[in-house]
Order: structure tokens, then C-alpha cells, then sequence
């Protein structure tokens, strides 16, 4: 059955089962997640402790000295068993491609201002982190913050944003290849930060883009300069110590980063058990924006990369510290309570989120072009799958 756009009206689908939404959904489901939540921000904001918004840059700042202590460690240990085995390479690019996401998790935290009171410190971790992994910083930052302020927003979110249908009939056929098509979505990110998503334009290192503002345009100055350095700095070094050390030191370890950064940015807003809504025009809000995230659960990883899986309340609050976002979380389902989805519990390496990542990839592919409430629908021709 093709799911049609109901524009937050129910209509009748096959079987007696009802369609919300766009949604099939069983008689006896009577939450409806598009639904305005009978709560406002500040009354989640009220549950929250206290203390939980309390930045404290000593705490950050050890985090940081952890992280590189063991990237350093991971380097020294490959350097010194470089032509002893190479079974132990592809352990060391695993281990070393996560670390390297840790630290972009923190310097996020520097972004948001939620890593200390200091926006001084603050820019200046920021760049240092940001820039050892090729990520240019306030770029970054600033269209981040974009897409926290506008998450849920059809037109104006701003990553992994939905495609309007019209556009997506646009793309050409190498397009929508490249982008739902596993493997290559997950290391779309370098991509991105030159040209941003398909419907977009501009570029993370352009301070003339439609990014950023006139009084914003030197930030970009900064943050590009400090990227062009980390790139001369790996051609010194390959120079140094060879291209095929590099490779494996850094060049492999940054790919598996990005498929970090990419596979965990997309589940926190894609890849729910039930599809989950956008928005547009007067149904947006701040807050319907924010309850469409969702928490995952990482396992092992979860205290590696600083509990980002904890993101319903990070995208609601980004100015609390990640160390104290699931104590955050916990006072606030109390509030929240169906607008919060429980994450299902992950083993010691989260697996189970493979499955979420791959259907979803396969099957939502873009919004319609009309409705102020909309969910993903799916090509079928692109997924290679018989409509009903």
C-alpha cells in the first residue's frame, strides 16, 4: 500500500488499520508522536537538577588530556609494531578511528559552550581538536548550531535533512546512488562540509557562504587557516615517515571516524522502530523538533565518545556537559514520558543498530512536497522492492 500525505489528518488504510499521517498504525496505538506535547521546554528545563548545568573546565579539560593520552598511546604501541604483525593493524584502526571521534565529540561540547564558561577556551580546544581531525571548527560549529535551533524543520534543518519529493525526482540517478546506498553515506561528511546536502549549497570553508552571517565571515577565516595547517602539517609528516605509515597511523583511523560521526548522527534522527515526523510552517516548534531525536545505546562505546548516544536532552539543552546529560535525561522522562523513546539496551559493541541504519537507509528517502506534518516514504524502484 502506497502511504499517502495526510497533512496531520487519519484516513482509512487496508485491513481496518488506520493511517495517521502518513503512518499505519494498529487501532489500540493511541499515541501519536506528531501530536503537540502537553508541556513546554521550561517545564522539562524545571526538572532538571541543578547542578546538571554546571560547566566545570578542569573536568573537561581532563577528558581531553585522557583522550589524547591514548591516541598517543595507540600511536606509540603501532609505531613500535609496525612490521611485527599485520593482524594488529586493523584492531589499531578500529581503536584509533574511535578515538579520534572522542575528540570530536569534545570539541561539539566546545562548540556549544557546554564544554566551560571560557569561550575563549572554549574556541581554542575547539580548534585544537577540531582541527587534528580535519574539521574545520567554528564552520562547523556554526552550522551545527543551525542544526539544533531548526532540528525537525523540513526546509531549514540542517543535517541529514529530509529531501522534498520534487527535488529528490530532480537528483540524478549517480546521486541517489551515492547517498542510499550502503556503504558510502556513512563517509559523506568531507563531502558535506564542502557542499553540504543535496537542495544546499555553500561550503564549510567559505566564509562567503549562505552559512554564515557578514559578522561571522572572519570565524571562517580562522577555522579554515587552522585546517590548512593540520593538512600541511600531514604532508610534512608523510614526507617524514612515509605515505604507507601515514596511511595507517592517521588516513585509515580518520575514515573511521567519519563513519562514526555519520552512522551516529544519522540514527540520533533517523531509523526509529516507527517512523518519526517533520515538520513544516506553523507545526514546527523548537520543542516538536527536539522530541524527534532519539537515544541510542552504545555499549562499550557509550563512555568513549561521552555518552553523545544521550542525545534527546542534548538536542533540547546543548549547554549541558555531556557528564551530566543521562542524569539530565533521567529527571526528564518524567515529563517527557511517551515523547521519550527508551533506547533498546546494546550488548558490548552495538550491533543491534546495524539493522536500524541499514532499513533506514533503504526506506526513507524523501518527505512530500506538501503537508505541514510529513513522514519519510520510500523509492521503490531505488530499493528494489515491489509496491503493495
Amino acid at each position: 500500500m502506497a502511504i499517502p500525505s495526510t497533512n496531520g489528518k487519519k484516513v482509512q488504510g487496508d485491513e481496518g488499520v488506520a493511517v495517521v499521517n502518513g503512518v499505519e498504525e494498529d487501532d489500540d496505538m493511541v499515541f501519536d508522536p506528531s501530536a503537540p506535547p502537553p508541556f513546554r521546554v521550561a517545564e522539562i528545563r524545571a526538572a532538571i537538577p541543578k547542578h546538571c548545568w554546571v560547566k566545570n573546565s578542569w573536568r573537561s579539560l581532563a577528558y581531553v588530556l585522557r583522550d589524547i593520552l591514548v591516541i598517543y598511546s595507540l600511536g606509540a604501541i603501532a609505531v613500535y609494531l609496525k612490521n611485527l604483525t599485520w593482524v594488529f593493524w586493523p584492531l589499531y584502526w578500529v581503536a584509533q578511528g574511535t578515538m579520534f571521534w572522542a575528540l570530536f565529540v569534545l570539541g561539539h561540547d566546545c562548540g556549544h559552550g557546554s564544554f566551560s564558561n571560557s569561550s575563549t577556551l572554549n574556541n581554542i580546544v575547539g580548534h585544537f581538536l577540531h582541527s587534528s581531525i580535519l574539521v574545520p571548527y567554528h564552520g562547523w560549529r556554526i552550522s551545527h548550531r543551525t542544526h539544533h535551533q531548526n532540528h525537525g524543520h523540513v526546509e531549514n534543518d540542517e543535517s541529514w535533512v529530509p529531501i522534498p519529493e520534487k527535488t529528490y525526482k530532480e537528483l540524478d540517478a549517480k546521486t541517489k546512488f551515492f547517498r542510499f546506498k550502503i556503504p558510502f553515506p556513512i563517509f559523506a561528511y568531507p563531502l558535506y562540509l564542502m557542499k553540504r546536502s543535496p537542495g544546499k549549497s555553500g561550503s564549510h570553508f567559505n566564509p562567503y557562504s549562505d552559512l554564515f552571517s557578514v559578522d561571522e565571515r572572519h570565524y571562517i577565516v580562522t577555522s579554515t587557516i587552522c585546517w590548512g595547517l593540520m593538512v600541511a602539517l600531514l604532508f610534512y609528516l608523510a614526507n617524514l615517515v612515509g605515505p604507507l605509515l601515514l596511511l595507517n597511523l592517521y588516513g585509515i583511523p580518520y575514515l573511521i571516524f567519519v563513519a562514526w560521526l555519520d552512522t551516529v548522527t544519522y540514527l540520533h534522527h533517523h531509523g526509529y522502530e516507527k517512523k518519526l515526523p517533520w515538520y513544516r510552517g506553523k507545526e514546527w516548534s523548537y520543542l516538536r523538533g527536539g522530541l524527534t531525536t532519539v537515544d541510542r545505546d552504545y555499549g562499550l562505546i557509550n563512555n568513549i565518545h561521552h555518552d553523545i548516544g544521550t542525545h534527546v536532552i542534548h538536542h533540547l539543552f546543548p549547554q549541558i556537559p555531556h557528564y551530566h546529560l543521562i542524569e539530565a535525561t533521567k529527571a526528564a522522562k518524567l515529563v517527557l514520558g511517551k515523547y521519550y523513546r527508551e533506547p533498546k539496551k546494546s550488548g558490548l559493541i552495538p550491533v543491534h543498530l546495524i539493522n536500524n541504519l541499514t532499513r533506514s537507509i533503504q526506506q526513507d528517502h524523501f518527505v512530500s512536497d506538501v503537508g505541514d506534518i510529513v513522514y519519510y516514504q520510500t523509492d521503490h524502484d531505488m530499493a528494489g522492492k515491489t509496491r503493495r
